[in-house]
């Protein structure tokens, strides 16, 4: 009876492990990149070579160190159109690349 609780727990954990990594692995902070330099660099310091931006826009580097920042956030936050960002249309592939951007920003 043991071995039956065992094992599916165990199998539980893999499949839990499997799709965690996957996630994360999903993300490609390269075209993160590429896509915060088309899309986000008219207002906001997306690279450290970039020297100018909008003032009220913070940095890319200033929100990955926010207390509480997650990728999931930013990719959520990317996808709900806000007053002061433009609607850039992103799919949700394209915005959790751009969190995984900003995240390598720390």
């Amino acid at each position: 009876m043991t071995k039956l609780h065992i094992i599916p727990a165990r199998a539980a954990l893999g499949i839990g492990m499997t799709l965690f990594v996957q996630s994360a692995a999903a993300a490609d902070a390269a075209n993160g990149g590429r896509l915060a330099e088309r899309w986000c660099a008219a207002c906001h310091v997306v690279t450290t070579s970039q020297r100018e931006a909008y003032s009220d826009a913070p940095p890319f580097e200033e929100i990955a160190k926010r207390p509480g920042f997650t990728e999931s956030g930013i990719t959520t936050f990317l996808l709900d159109p806000h007053g002061k960002m433009p609607n850039m249309d992103l799919s949700r592939t394209e915005a959790a690349d751009i969190a995984a951007y900003i995240s390598r920003q720390r």
